[in-house]
């Protein structure tokens, strides 16, 4: 989460074996973000919100050995300690809007 938040600020250098693949997915990401959470654009989405959802987007689609509910569970936390009062519930209700989504999609590719 550090390395894409770093990167959104205009780190050139991924410091995770993941951030290049979140990196190179993140035009998808990004749209299924925005299709979730309609009323924020994401440039008015707080960073370290972004950097939370983009990391387990990635998650939820290219590693689907990964239960969601851990996936939900460690993002809404991480939310909670490094973001603000709102946070973990815009992170647990987007990502509960993508689970559903990408569960109910059978067009929804995942890796």
């Amino acid at each position: 989460m550090q390395s894409i938040f770093s990167w959104s600020c205009g780190s050139t250098r991924p410091s995770t074996n993941d951030s290049p693949d979140i990196i190179n997915h993140i035009k998808d990401i990004d749209q299924l973000i925005q299709k979730n959470a309609p009323k924020w654009s994401l440039d008015k989405i707080n960073k370290v919100d972004l950097a939370i959802l983009r990391c387990a987007v990635w998650e939820l689609i290219y590693r689907p050995n990964t239960p969601p509910k851990v996936i939900i569970d460690e993002a809404v936390e991480i939310a909670k300690e490094y973001g603000t009062e709102a946070s973990f519930s815009f992170v647990n209700g987007v990502l509960g809007s993508i689970i559903k989504e990408i569960t109910h999609d059978p067009d929804h590719q995942q890796a």
